[in-house]
């Protein structure tokens, strides 16, 4: 036997998110450390600490998590990690802020299949509109989106400034147009859906963005997908279950956080155990998650 894989798993935040935790460990990691309140400035001599103490053939038994709640900075600190790496001294990376990479890549994955099976169509030019598009979740999902073509408006609660400087940063960081929309009232929320072929809704948990009647005025809307399991929904009508059901009163199909969990554990899992099987080193981020999230969904 080799010697044991270690992950190394930084958070700028106060605590370690103990879900991550439990999953490298289940995925079959020998050792998970935590570092917490890490700032980006201390990245690089976190990283040649650990790429240091083991010899170079053990690099793709090294593995470096970063954890936090924001996407900017997680893959602010990736680029850090992978430039303080020296020749043959070098670990595996897997960014994954608040779980955000891989559930935006199963909500985006599952939403795609039901494009294509009962419409025909793919992301490519299809209207969406996310709500909660500032968090980290609502943000992957635009950015994936955007990425594979789709036609991607962030709405925003509090008005079009803050949503506008986050669609801005998506075209000057990843080249994906986004849009920024309003939808700071009953009418301007009711006005972005009505144009939409696809709704994400990543807003706050118990917190129901869209009523039965914004989705009645959506004559475009094909699929709509929720990543709140708290009770109501952020979609009313939209069963916590769902993957392609039928929502009431509307000509739309629902996918449910369930469905949208299922997936997620399964791409944060497999991504865990992909860094331990594999024999060079890795950088994995939203785009891997997606690409393997694709594959579970089939």
């Amino acid at each position: 036997m080799g010697n044991p894989h270690i992950l190394h798993m930084i958070t700028p935040l106060k605590h370690m998110s103990p879900f991550d935790v439990n999953m490298a460990l289940d995925a079959g990691f020998d050792a998970v450390i935590p570092y917490t309140q890490v700032t980006l400035e201390e990245v690089r001599g976190l990283v040649q600490d650990a790429i240091f103490s083991r010899s170079p053939a053990d690099a793709s038994r090294t593995g470096l998590f970063i954890a936090g709640k924001n996407a900017s900075l997680a893959l602010d600190m990736a680029e850090a990690a992978e430039e303080a790496m020296v020749g043959p001294f070098r670990l595996s990376i897997f960014a994954d802020p608040a779980g955000s990479f891989t559930t935006a890549a199963a909500m985006v994955a599952i939403v795609e299949a039901e494009l294509k099976s009962r419409h025909g169509r793919s992301l490519k030019d299809a209207k969406i509109a996310i709500f909660g598009a500032t968090g980290v979740v609502g943000t992957s999902s635009g950015v994936i989106a955007a990425l594979e073509g789709a036609d991607v408006t962030l709405v925003g609660y509090d008005g079009p400034t803050r949503v506008g400087r986050l669609a801005d940063e998506i075209k000057i960081r990843f080249g994906a147009p986004a849009l920024g929309a309003d939808g700071s009232s009953a009418e301007k929320k009711r006005a972005v859906v009505a144009e939409a072929d696809v709704v994400f809704c990543a807003a706050a948990a118990g917190v129901q963005v869209l009523s039965a009647a914004d989705l009645a005025a959506a004559p475009n809307l094909l699929v709509a997908a929720d990543v709140n399991a708290v009770p109501p929904a952020g979609i009313e009508g939209l069963a916590i279950d769902a993957r392609g059901a039928p929502i009431p009163g509307s000509k739309a199909v629902g996918v449910g956080p369930l469905a949208i969990g299922d997936v997620k554990y399964k791409t944060e899992s497999g991504l865990f155990k992909r860094m331990i099987a594999s024999d060079e080193v890795l950088n994995l981020d939203f785009r891997d998650a997606f690409a393997l999230a694709r594959e579970i969904v089939g």
